[in-house]
């Protein structure tokens, strides 16, 4: 038997998806911490500041547990809380991201009409060019 169930962890507000999705952010978070401790331990030892080994630098709950139990027994126990949006949330972040999309696209569609308009003025230029250089040779 799995503990805590996913009974217990949805306490009935919840799908699965919506469990796992939360699960995954928060052992993401767990690895992110290892990682930073890991990081910390290592520059403490290689520049000589500790006696410590690696390991006990390293919190117990990060270092032994895997990360999707330790989120696990987080969601579980409070620490993290998965957080629903609201309809106007979802729409207020869909209408950011398309209005994003859509300021990207005029900002390229711009560059592109800049660089057509610079190629354009050195054909031109070159055309003055070999213009002068075949009056020259004429005279």
């Amino acid at each position: 038997m799995i503990y805590p169930s996913i009974e217990d962890l949805t306490k009935g507000k919840y799908n699965r998806y919506e469990l796992v999705i939360a699960t995954a952010k928060c052992a993401r978070i767990v690895t992110d911490e290892y990682i930073k401790q890991r990081e910390t331990a290592e520059k403490l030892i290689a520049d000589k500041q500790t006696d410590k080994s690696l390991s006990s630098m390293i919190k117990r709950e990060y270092r032994d547990e895997k990360a999707v139990k330790n989120a696990i027994n987080r969601l579980y126990s409070g620490e993290f809380m998965i957080v629903q949006k609201t309809p106007e949330q979802i729409a207020a972040e869909q209408a950011a991201a398309a209005e994003a999309a859509a300021r990207a696209a005029e900002e390229a569609a711009a560059a592109a009409a800049a660089r057509a308009a610079e190629v354009v003025a050195e054909d031109d230029d070159a055309e003055d060019e070999e213009a002068d250089e075949a009056e020259s040779d004429e005279k």
